[in-house]
């Protein structure tokens, strides 16, 4: 797609859906935020005045027509998005593979006016969607010569769009980086692997955690990623001949290292090198044949299925509806019927059978024992996945190790967030593979001034993955008024580069370094920054360590304070959330929970903005709707507090809706870190750690360090759909340093999105969607918008 710089953005208010009709249905298995995709097409459809149906079980309610195909209202999605499954049904159908069978389903849809689908499931329901769509006109012809439908009909309605979202907890799907559901399954598993964890330290036991995935290890091996797992076994990547004995080493390895747990995880699918099934009992047996050791299974089965979509699942799910109407309003009888899925941090359109094709082509490749194709066509998120654990699961022996005679500090800075420790422990196992000797600083900036600092090995850092807040300590402590010192300390331990894991202080704190080099030769050494924070305040990156697990937390209590008031009268919610200036969570938080508002510093507002949304929320209090959501930033208004916003509402509400408020506090702060901030702190320090090594090789003359320019000291962010390496000099003219935001915020663009879904009339900009893209030509360095 162009960027929204190339040209002037373009507004859908000339995208009129009048006189269209859409429907909407849910197929193949069922997967968590489904329902938020179904609520974003109904709502979106309506926004653009078109008429809207559900259909009810999928294509057998297609088939079955009657009540199965109903028109429904903007109140038939209210309070649905944090529902699990999906609430209009779903089934396997035989007889829409029958002829027979679509010919009936034609018939019911041309009865309704119907010829504008939305369907959300795996690559089965798509590829029917398309046999559909394929075959429309000759089946509205012979309804016609059956006197079913007339011949003012067959031209009325001659043309079939299409267009598919991917809902699968098996991200099994190519073309796509995420599929809705699979965010959702992993915490699901993360949960219970955490849970695993404390009952097998309790009694030194392994475990053999058998997940599902019949055809794709997507699941596996990003849960074995995101708690550090000893073993894992995918279909894609069958180990090689004698793993057995391999596998029975490592193990007792890990044993002999004091580590007090084993997990291995296995994919429903596993298969060895000669296409033979690994299953969980057998790696069991194995290991309690050649070791003796206490062994458990424990098959997570239709668990991962189920509960509550994740903050990620919802707005992914939200986004991907809303795109899926402007597709179907933008698609003429030449557009290929398309799917809309995510690359990087974007919704892109691709057409629906070169992804089939593809995920087609995975499978083929596996059938006939071609694995490293098979891996490189599930894309390079995947690939990357299977290399950080491959890097980052196994020691080397030392004698294996290269020596760089490099020392590497690694520090974190500013307030905690969740993930810190993850981005610790690869950063200090990648380094060692790299042949550094890693110290850790205890304490941020302040600590390093004092010389809290210890050389750190690979066991230190074993089961970090899952441990909340920051094992290292961190403080807000800036350097400059200790630069003397931390200078002392870098030479007193020859430290060759420095790592900061952290937040707006840890981007200011490498900007105060940086400018320091004229004075101190100490701090010419490559420096890199990997952003960790809540807030997701820091500029040259999408994403932070950290946001991820505060937006599940935000969601996960506004469900529970939306349920508290269920069956009692009206009311609304008023809810402050952190993020200092910076709106992020304010604004996903209220587009994952399904808010009316959310005020936030980065778009004034006044009193008769203030008016407005209560008079809206006072008109809908006034339908079958009982419950409404405002969030408010800590900082979005220094005169509109919280508790004004309270009062207002409060005082303009009465005999409508009552008010409740809540401060939600550093909870968001705390807490296990989600599936995403563990595997994005994995995966992004690793990354950061490679860059240190390629620069100190690059620095290294007459046998010391000495790094000067400003390349040497860089930021890595996620950008759109790329990690980039960026000076931190250059981010200057990008940051807005009184409120510590950056200047523009890419998520600014989805305020509108959470607008229309809640009744507004508003203008989106959709310059960014709208091309269709192809399979092949998705860029290779998407790797991280999905985790």
């Amino acid at each position: 797609s162009c960027s929204a710089m190339d040209h002037q953005p373009k507004f859908f208010e000339n995208l009129s859906g009048a006189g269209k009709a859409i429907a909407v249905l849910t197929s193949g298995g069922d997967a968590q935020g489904m329902n938020a995709a179904v609520r974003a097409v109904v709502r979106m459809g309506i926004y653009v005045n078109a008429k809207v149906y559900f259909i009810y079980e999928g294509y057998q309610g297609m088939v079955d027509g009657g009540d199965n195909i109903v028109e429904v209202s903007w109140e038939s999605v209210s309070s649905i998005l944090q529902v699990g499954g999906t609430v209009i049904g779903s089934a396997r159908c035989k007889s829409f593979r029958t002829r027979e069978g679509r010919l009936q389903a034609a018939c019911n849809l041309v009865q309704r006016g119907i010829t504008n689908l939305c369907v959300i499931g795996g690559d089965g329901s798509l590829t029917g969607a398309n046999l559909f769509r394929e075959e429309w006109s000759g089946l509205l012809e012979e309804l016609a010569q059956n006197g079913k439908i007339d011949a003012e009909a067959v031209k009325k309605y001659a043309y079939l769009n299409i267009v598919g979202m991917v809902g699968s907890i098996d991200n099994d799907f190519c073309g796509t980086d995420m599929t809705i559901g699979t965010d959702s399954a992993l915490h699901r598993i993360i949960e219970v692997v955490d849970a695993i964890m404390t009952t097998a330290q309790s009694h030194q036991r392994t475990f053999v955690l058998e997940v599902m995935g019949r055809h794709c290890g997507y699941l596996a091996l990003v849960s074995a990623l995101a708690c550090g797992a000893d073993w894992v076994f995918i279909p894609e990547y069958p180990p090689e001949e004698g793993w057995e004995d391999t596998m029975c080493v490592k193990l007792s390895e890990n044993r002999a290292r004091k580590k007090r747990l084993n997990i291995i995880i296995v994919a429903e699918g596993a298969i060895d090198c000669h296409n033979k099934p690994i299953t969980s009992e057998k790696v069991k047996d194995l290991v309690v044949q050649r070791l003796g050791f206490d062994t458990r299974v424990t098959i997570l089965g239709h668990v991962q299925r189920g509960g509550t979509p994740s903050a990620f699942d919802r707005i992914l799910a939200s986004r991907m509806g809303v795109e899926a109407v402007l597709a179907l309003l933008e698609a003429t009888p030449d557009t290929p019927a398309c799917v809309v899925s995510l690359s990087g941090n974007q919704a892109v359109r691709l057409p629906l059978m070169e992804c089939v094709q593809m995920t087609q082509e995975v499978q083929k490749a596996m059938d006939e024992g071609r694995f490293l194709e098979a891996v490189r066509l599930r894309g390079r998120s995947f690939e990357n996945n299977l290399n950080t654990y491959k890097l980052l699961s196994h020691k080397k022996p030392d004698a294996e190790l290269p020596k760089s005679n490099f020392n590497v500090a690694v520090l974190n800075v500013g307030a905690p967030a969740a993930g810190m420790n993850a981005a610790v422990r690869a950063a200090v196992r990648v380094g060692m593979t790299e042949g550094h000797k890693i110290f850790a600083v205890i304490d941020g900036f302040e600590g390093f001034a004092r010389g809290k600092i210890k050389e750190i090995s690979w066991g230190d850092v074993g089961g970090w993955t899952g441990q909340g807040g920051s094992i290292l300590g961190t403080k807000r402590t800036l350097p400059a008024k200790y630069l003397e010192k931390i200078a002392d300390q870098m030479r007193t331990n020859n430290i060759n580069a420095l790592m900061v894991i952290g937040g707006f202080e840890a981007y200011l704190g490498l900007l105060e370094l940086s400018a320091a080099r004229e004075k101190y030769d100490e701090f010419c050494v490559p420096m890199v920054m990997v952003p960790a924070t809540v807030s997701n305040n820091v500029p040259g990156s999408d994403f932070s360590i950290g946001a991820d697990t505060a937006l599940n937390t935000i969601t996960d209590t506004c469900d529970r304070i939306k349920q508290s008031a269920s069956g009692t009268k009206r009311r609304v919610f008023i809810i402050e959330t952190m993020g200092g200036y910076c709106g992020y969570l304010a604004n996903m938080g209220a587009l994952a929970a399904g808010a009316d508002a959310a005020y936030i510093f980065e778009e004034q507002f006044d009193i008769r903005e203030l008016q407005a949304n209560v008079e809206h929320l006072t008109e809908k209090m006034k339908t079958s709707i009982q419950r409404g959501l405002v969030l408010r930033n800590e900082n979005c208004n220094e005169n509109y507090t919280t508790d004004f916003i309270y009062q207002l509402y409060s005082e303009e509400g009465k005999g409508v809706f009552d008010c409740r408020k809540n401060v939600l506090g550093h909870m968001q702060q705390g807490g296990a870190p989600s599936p995403f901030d563990r595997n994005f702190g994995t995966k992004i320090s690793a990354k950061a750690m490679q860059w240190i090594s390629k620069k100190l090789k690059e620095t290294y003359r007459k046998g010391k360090v000495f790094a000067n320019t400003d390349d040497s000291v860089c930021l890595l962010g996620m950008r759109r759909r790329n990690l980039v390496f960026q000076p931190v000099a250059e981010l200057k003219s990008e940051t807005d340093f009184v409120h510590r935001i950056p200047k523009e915020q890419w998520w600014l663009k989805l305020r509108p999105l959470m607008k229309i879904l809640a009744k507004y009339k508003t203008s989106y900009d959709v310059s960014d969607s709208g091309q269709l893209e192809h399979v092949a030509m998705l860029p290779k360095e998407a790797e991280t918008g999905a985790i």
